[in-house]
């Protein structure tokens, strides 16, 4: 009998081993595709196997799994975001093609243009921010003028916060316009440019599966005008009335784009207008699913390849506590020197994880994005307040010292 095979198309930091394990709990062989598998070292491990291949080529994605299943009994396919979310439109085209269960790719790929998504979700009547399209740099500055400053000046097709940038100022938004469109940001597809009221209060995230909202947390970022994650804590501490706003919203989202199979991960922003949505993500939130397991027993990344292997999932929460991350973000660019305390912050009671996704002597380029983060630090316990604590003892324990590059001569 041939063994069964999980193919993941690409490969991430931070969930791509959490991925293969479960594939391998499962009696699975995982299987990976990647343009450039050696970027992901967890990819060295006993068990797993990949295999190079041009994942933007779905003519060439589609040989390699037929050549595959000549082996293999292909049970599933799925993926992460890298380079960008059209990586799902893709794998829904794939599912499609070899009658796997999988997300449908027309509602995905409709989902990843955050301009159609805004376009589909106001006309369901769906809270968000007033938002414009803009081409070039005049279009970005009128847009901003008719909306009003603070604004966010984000690509329209993008993910992990790349390219997004807080504007207070209109010389701020000319010079970010001038950034994206001067030649040196990498676009997923044609340049075109999202301009959106800022939307200021606590953020949420609703981890959703099919139609089911499983958990909510809340988030806090770094310094702006960027919006790099510094924090995430599960459950948001929400009133019952908060909550069911948060749901219903959601609920909201997935009929107005079509979604409702597999994972969805929609951000808020609680403002006077209540919660008013910033992106749908038709996708796991990647590094939430370690904390929505601690906080509610409910292993989403087991529970997803379950459904992308056609079998049942079980969402049923198993217990309730509460559990948070803190992610480990540079200040400065440089060498990373060293680093430090690792084992005595992994040995204080509570906490779960302590991990760094870069090596010492790396060198540390900040992009004002979501690969900033170098590492992170994860607690549980019984209460917020504890967790905090443990939490915060354990990332005091930790040293990485940066030394800066060496200023240019002049």
């Amino acid at each position: 009998m041939a063994k069964r095979a999980l193919i993941l198309i690409e490969g991430s930091r931070v969930a791509g081993s959490l991925y293969v394990r479960a594939a391998q709990r499962l009696g699975l062989h995982p299987i990976t595709l990647a343009t450039d598998p050696a970027q992901y070292a967890y990819l060295a491990a006993k068990g797993s196997e990949a295999i190079r291949v041009d994942t933007n080529d779905l003519e060439a994605l589609i040989r390699e799994c037929a050549r595959l299943r000549l082996t293999y009994d292909i049970v599933g396919i799925t993926g992460f975001p890298n380079p960008g979310e059209s990586v799902f439109v893709t794998i829904g085209k794939l599912c499609r093609h070899f009658d796997l269960p999988g997300p449908d790719p027309a509602s995905v790929e409709s989902c990843c243009d955050k301009f159609v998504q805004r376009q589909l979700l106001a006309q369901a009547g769906v809270p968000m921010p007033a938002y414009r399209l803009a081409a070039n740099a005049k279009e970005v500055e009128g847009a901003a003028a008719e909306i009003g400053l603070p604004v966010i000046v984000k690509p329209a097709v993008g993910n992990g916060s790349s390219g997004v940038r807080l504007c207070r100022t209109a010389d701020e938004v000319a010079n970010h316009a001038k950034h994206l469109l001067g030649g040196t940001y990498v676009w997923q597809s044609a340049p075109r440019i999202l301009v959106e009221e800022f939307a200021e209060g606590s953020y949420y995230g609703a981890n959703i599966m099919g139609t089911e909202v499983i958990a909510v947390g809340t988030g806090a970022f770094g310094p702006p005008p960027h919006f790099v994650f510094c924090e995430y804590f599960f459950p948001a501490q929400l009133t019952n009335d908060e909550h069911a706003r948060i749901v219903n919203v959601s609920l909201s989202c997935l009929r107005a784009l079509g979604l409702g199979w597999g994972p969805t991960n929609i951000e808020f922003r609680w403002t006077w207008r209540g919660p008013v949505v910033i992106e749908v993500n038709p996708r796991l939130a990647i590094g939430e699913s370690e904390l929505v397991q601690l906080a509610f027993g409910i292993d989403l990344i087991n529970e997803h390849i379950k459904l992308v292997i056609g079998d049942e999932c079980d969402l049923r929460a198993r217990h309730s506590r509460t559990a948070a991350a803190q992610f480990l973000v540079p200040d400065r660019d440089g060498i990373l020197d060293r680093i430090e305390g690792t084992s005595r912050a992994a040995a204080v009671p509570g906490v779960v994880d302590v991990r760094f996704y870069v090596e010492p002597n790396t060198p540390i380029l900040r992009k004002g994005d979501g690969n900033d983060m170098i590492g992170q630090v994860i607690a549980s316990s019984t209460s917020p307040a504890q967790t905090k604590a443990i939490l915060q003892r354990a990332v005091d324990l930790i040293s990485w010292p940066i030394t800066p590059f060496p200023a240019l001569d002049e």
